[in-house]
């Protein structure tokens, strides 16, 4: 499998030298040169695979011969060690559940596939290499435990200062050892922009590697998660619509290439907090980033999303073919937390802010009679626990890998600007 910059200025490059690069000399990301749909044999009698075999089927034709077969299965077994359930809201709306894994977050499956991957290419590898990553909130911690005390492998991430929750922020500056967390003062954007221009930067970049959703590595293990909540639903009977909450739009992207292998979905949403660049390109056919703005939804604080240009490319750049398959809506904090507490009325269900902002986006969309909806809790609401606590009368049990954290003392060196980072990586 080869891969190309989707500014179309770098050469066509394999999957390891992708992974390792993390971002194109022309400073564009990868894309994959082929992509080949599933058997639609395989996707009738999903139920008959394990979550494993799945997972093997759907990433193998991307990793090519570059990892062999029995570790790229150790890799997905390694992976994959916890669930992904799908809980019952009402009759059409469900919730799909990928906070199981060790940071509870979504970025567990992605965090820990790019690891292995990052840690076999390294195998024979004498030299040291960085994974520079920002984050708006889980990818740090999610990228910091999969890539805990890897061989050959630091790990530097920048956060915004103040604009991550408390638990977030202890998920990534308690580890130490191969993980340094650089507090910056400014919002998520400038955290991503200091890292792309690192890449740029030919005193520094041969030594670089990222591990956002630009990363191949990092984005596409996150297919995984539609086929398997496919296989739960498919016999049911009823059109599948994915309303996935969407900062970097790096997961929902995923599930559109999911939908490009064969997967029957009818359509996807990308639910959006108040930064609504993509809802505003829909409505507009203009594409304007602008700076990002701090919400009860975190994660989702991105005002220049890197992955929207994949999926515009996977709609071969046209507008109209792309809203006849993806929607996208913007909500405010008022109504996240109205929200949560109708969902919470409702059924009981206890939803982090993502979450529910993910339900809005089903209820806009207006599911139809022979549809099921299904929203991504992408968080354990632990994780946002001013918030849920100040919203419902609930009192979140504290999990076991929250209890490992909370009370460590936080390490992160402060910076506000790319001189700053780049000061530090040369040291």
């Amino acid at each position: 499998m080869q891969y190309y910059s989707l500014h179309h200025k770098s050469p066509k490059t394999s999957f390891k030298k992708a992974v390792i690069e993390g971002l194109a000399k022309d400073r564009g990301i990868y894309f994959p040169d082929e992509i080949t749909a599933l058997s639609s044999e395989f996707i009738e009698n999903i139920s008959d695979y394990t979550n494993h075999e799945i997972a093997f089927k759907v990433i193998k034709q991307f990793v090519g011969n570059e990892i062999p077969e029995d570790i790229l299965k150790d890799i997905i077994k390694n992976t994959l060690t916890f669930d992904f359930p799908i809980v019952e809201i009402n009759n059409n709306i469900a919730s799909l559940e990928l906070f199981h894994g060790p940071t509870m977050a979504f970025k567990d499956v992605g965090a820990k596939f790019m690891a292995q991957c990052l840690e076999y290419f390294n195998t024979n590898n004498d030299e040291e290499v960085t994974v520079l990553v920002a984050t708006s909130g889980d990818t740090g911690g999610a990228v910091a435990n999969g890539f805990l005390d890897a061989k050959g492998v630091n790990v530097v991430i920048l956060y915004p200062s103040g604009k991550v929750s408390d638990i977030q922020e202890k998920q990534l500056t308690t580890l130490g050892k191969n993980i340094t967390a650089l507090e910056v003062d400014g919002v998520f954007d400038d955290c991503q922009e200091m890292v792309k221009t690192a890449f740029l930067d030919d005193e520094i970049a041969r030594k670089l590697t990222s591990a956002n959703s630009i990363n191949i590595a990092r984005w596409l293990p996150q297919m995984f998660y539609f086929f398997f909540a496919y296989k739960e639903l498919h016999q049911k009977k009823k059109d599948i619509v994915f309303s996935v909450p969407s900062g970097n739009f790096g997961n929902i992207c995923a599930g559109i290439m999911a939908q490009k292998l064969g997967l029957p979905v009818k359509h996807f949403v990308a639910s959006t907090n108040v930064n609504d660049t993509v809802p505003n390109f829909l409505e507009s056919g203009v594409y304007e980033p602008k700076p990002s703005k701090a919400t009860i939804s975190n994660a989702m604080d991105v005002g220049n999303p890197s992955n929207f240009i994949r999926i515009r490319e996977l709609f071969n750049n046209d507008l109209q073919t792309l809203k006849n398959s993806f929607s996208s809506y913007s909500f405010s904090d008022d109504e996240t937390r109205e929200k949560m507490q109708d969902i919470y009325d409702i059924s009981g269900y206890v939803s982090d802010p993502h979450g529910a902002v993910g339900y809005l986006g089903l209820e806009k969309y207006g599911l139809k009679e022979n549809e099921i909806g299904v929203f991504l809790e992408t968080a354990h609401p632990v994780k946002f626990l001013d918030v849920v606590e100040g919203t419902l009368p609930v009192k979140v049990e504290i999990p076991q890998q929250i209890k490992k954290v909370i009370d460590k003392e936080k390490v992160a060196l402060k910076i506000s600007s790319y001189e700053d980072l780049k000061n530090y990586l040369n040291a």
